[in-house]
């Protein structure tokens, strides 16, 4: 895998040095997913939908957990006692894993489901009043409280 040095970037752009450590913090994290199969759909400018395929996992070995602008998946195998048998073909490979996000500014999880081996985590960007953009009329006075 090849490694790209930001320091040019960061020697022109002032203030975005945290998107640097963000993509370093994504490199790592995929490393470390265990190859979990997810989509990320956007339904319009605010919504989004991560699918994630957890089969073989219970709601109760799932965690998820939304902290400082990150999301993170984790699934954890329950050791259940089993038969004695021996394996003709195993192609199943069910093990922990665990997938880290980060989040955008003002986005929030909505609801997070199972469905037929399918995680589905629904998020919405809720951008405050005070940060939208808003029309200046022309010609009128505007009143600014100090």
């Amino acid at each position: 895998m090849r490694t790209i040095n930001f320091s040019p970037l960061n020697r022109s752009f002032i203030g975005f040095e945290q998107l640097t450590s963000l993509i370093d913090t994504a490199k790592r994290n995929d490393k470390k997913s265990n190859s979990i199969p997810y989509n990320i759909e956007s339904f319009d400018d605010n919504k989004y939908r991560i699918t994630m395929a957890v089969s073989g996992f219970t709601e109760s070995e799932l965690n998820i957990e939304s902290q400082n602008k990150a999301l993170k998946i984790t699934g954890t195998i329950v050791p259940v006692e089993k038969v004695e048998s021996e394996f003709v073909h195993q192609g199943l490979t069910i093990q922990n894993f665990e997938k880290s996000f980060q989040l955008g500014d003002h986005v929030k999880v909505l609801s997070a489901n199972i469905e037929n081996g399918l995680l589905y985590i629904d998020l919405e960007r809720e951008i405050p009043e005070e940060l939208k953009p808003r029309q200046i009329q022309i010609g009128k006075e505007v009143l600014v409280e100090h």
